[in-house]
């Protein structure tokens, strides 16, 4: 039996390795990057007593009390870093700003950009869908395909949650959304421009749960999804996430009529005869979806 419109049906027997995300709380202190430090130091070194800047990548700003010694911000204390590097960001874990990073069989960092809305690096490969606009603008065109406003949506990997940020912004009424990569949830913890699940601007309307959708997506009930958004890691990493037996699966969740956005990037393009896209609209079209190029995807409608 179909779940009712709008909700997500995830039988408790069969959910014991999926961890729905409460307990990592947002960071709140200050994030610098080399430029905003080295504005800093300049400020106190022109004997400024205060600097006027954004210390939480772009999406406010503030000021901050200069001191000989160090500077005050929201009330707390920090010393000057010392010299920072390019193509990092920095938090401050209690003792010392410290980069944005995790070593768990990869390294992971958070990566600033020139838009404020940072990506991420998998050992120095950005996961970033195009280096021409900012990752939150692509995000937002990509999300006004499926139309999310008043939808109940799934979210099949979730990265950074910009596709969830710009669903909430459009006004989704229910949105789903799995990571498997529990470096990735982290790194999220201290992005600014990741959503809160448990903040008032989400509204209890995203929930964030730490899974490997291929076999999550089996716990979702029939035709219990208005949309879906689906940004898979490149095949070669997760070839599982490109098959027909999981585009079997969304075709089985997603009522018909609804809307979902694939998005493939261009791999191989150049350097074979391989065509990423057209051979997930292929795979979509015998799922049960129409299908066609859209974007640097394949936007499918349920049939």
């Amino acid at each position: 039996m179909s779940a009712p419109r709008g909700t997500f049906a995830l039988p408790a027997s069969r959910t014991h390795f999926i961890q729905e995300i409460h307990t990592l709380s947002h960071y709140a202190g200050p994030l610098l990057t080399r430029p905003t430090a080295d504005a800093l130091l300049a400020a106190r070194d022109a004997g400024a007593t205060l600097w006027t800047g954004s210390l939480d990548l772009g999406q406010t700003r503030g000021e901050a009390s200069l001191g000989t010694d160090g500077w005050q911000w929201k009330g707390e204390h920090y010393p000057y870093p010392h010299k920072l590097k390019d193509r990092s960001i920095y938090y401050w874990d209690g003792e010392e700003f410290a980069t944005v990073s995790r070593f768990s069989g990869s390294l992971i960092k958070l990566v600033p950009t020139e838009w404020g809305a940072p990506t991420f690096e998998i050992d120095g490969i950005k996961m970033l869908p195009t280096a021409k606009e900012s990752p939150f603008e692509d995000a937002r065109r990509k999300v006004a395909l499926v139309e999310p406003r008043g939808k109940a949506l799934l979210d099949t990997c979730g990265g950074l949650g910009y596709f969830a940020a710009c669903c909430l912004e459009a006004g989704v009424a229910r949105m789903q959304s799995f990571e498997k990569n529990p470096d990735v949830l982290w790194l999220r913890t201290l992005n600014p421009w990741s959503p809160d699940p448990d903040s008032a601007a989400a509204g209890g309307r995203l929930q964030l749960t730490h899974a490997d959708v291929s076999q999550a997506i089996t716990q979702v009930a029939d035709a219990s999804v208005d949309a879906l958004l689906h940004d898979p890691p490149r095949f070669g990493i997760a070839g599982e996430l490109y098959s027909q037996v999981f585009y079997d699966q969304l075709a089985r969740v997603l009522r018909r009529g609804g809307r979902m956005f694939h998005y493939t990037g261009s791999p191989n393009k150049l350097t074979s005869d391989r065509d990423v896209p057209r051979e997930v609209a292929r795979r979509l079209e015998k799922a049960g979806f129409k299908a066609q190029l859209a974007l640097d995807g394949v936007l499918a409608v349920r049939r």
